[in-house]
């Protein structure tokens, strides 16, 4: 009931419709999927090779350029349709993959990434961000700063860039923006955030609301997760957990989130949060989509129009619209 309130309260939503019958089955299926690689993967380290093998079960992108790159320390890949005419280094989405702060990769998110490229006519930077256990906080923010300001010293106008990321990404996609705001230097065009975590104190009431609707993703797994990244910094910092943080003057904002999702308050709030310091929020909830269902469109309907969302509100906020 909370969050159908907060929903209320975030009213600038976009309606998604119910479920399809459809895209039920399409959502057991990959559900099944998600149960087959992580049963008994505990560890970061295990649910990391977990995430890996299932990505590796789905297709790889199709009728994309790419380009390896060294931003200044950090591994990317460019990637551009493969269009005759297609400008590269015109417009771009810095896209950071979620995956837990501890696992996820280029390869994981390449059809995502390939799939935006080609319905936003746009470049995709796709960063390899440092991993925990290996790095903690603040190295993930580090790297997409550094990948972030990259761009800019490389020649994309601030205006043409939006900055976008899913779960832990979503997280440090906005704090990466929250970070560039501080440093008073060029925002982004905008933001997407899908079903990102912005509390890592775990204080919304979908955590135990939804706790039998998710599958993937629990209370225990972020509290889990939020002792590694963290350790003795406090959850609610702000530079930590963008729930906290003053977001006045904060670029335009699409979040996306299932509404059967542990995270979905973590959306709501920060939308609500957002929407009261002034900033333009887009709030999509899609009814029955799991966590990361955006991952696979080679599975799900309902990933498609998620991901042609995205694009076309990246394309209302590109300074240099499409020409095609």
């Amino acid at each position: 009931m909370a969050a159908l309130m907060l929903l209320a309260s975030t009213a600038v939503g976009r309606d998604i419709g119910p479920q399809s019958p459809a895209s039920r089955e399409q959502v057991e299926k990959l559900v099944g999927l998600w149960k087959d690689h992580f049963t008994g993967a505990d560890s970061l380290q295990q649910r990391r090779t977990a995430f890996r093998t299932l990505m590796e079960t789905t297709p790889g992108p199709t009728r994309i350029q790419v380009r390896q790159v060294d931003a200044d320390g950090v591994d990317a890949e460019l990637m551009w349709p493969a269009r005759l005419h297609h400008p590269i280094g015109q417009r771009v989405i810095l896209y950071i993959h979620g995956g837990g702060f501890s696992s996820g990769s280029i390869r994981t998110h390449s059809l995502l990434a390939g799939s935006l490229a080609k319905a936003a006519s746009s470049d995709v930077f796709l960063i390899d961000y440092r991993l925990m256990p290996e790095y903690g906080y603040p190295a993930q923010i580090n790297d997409a700063l550094t990948a972030y300001r990259w761009l800019l010293d490389n020649g994309y106008r601030s205006e043409n860039v939006i900055v976008a990321g899913d779960g832990a990404g979503g997280n440090i996609a906005i704090e990466t923006v929250l970070r560039q705001m501080r440093a008073a230097k060029p925002l982004p065009a905008a933001v997407i955030a899908l079903s990102p975590i912005t509390d890592l104190a775990a204080t919304g009431d979908s955590m135990t609301s939804n706790a039998k609707s998710d599958p993937l993703v629990s209370k225990m797994s972020i509290e889990s997760l939020r002792k590694t990244y963290l350790g003795s910094r406090s959850p609610t910092d702000p530079q930590a957990s963008p729930l906290y943080a003053d977001m006045t003057g904060f670029p335009p904002l699409l979040l996306q989130v299932g509404a059967g999702e542990v995270l979905l308050d973590d959306t709501l709030r920060l939308a609500d949060k957002a929407r009261q310091a002034g900033v333009d929020v887009t709030t999509e909830v899609w009814p029955g989509m799991p966590h990361q269902w955006q991952l696979f469109p080679s599975l799900l309907d309902d990933a498609d129009r998620s991901s042609q969302n995205i694009a076309e509100f990246a394309i209302r906020h590109f300074a240099d619209k499409p020409q095609e």
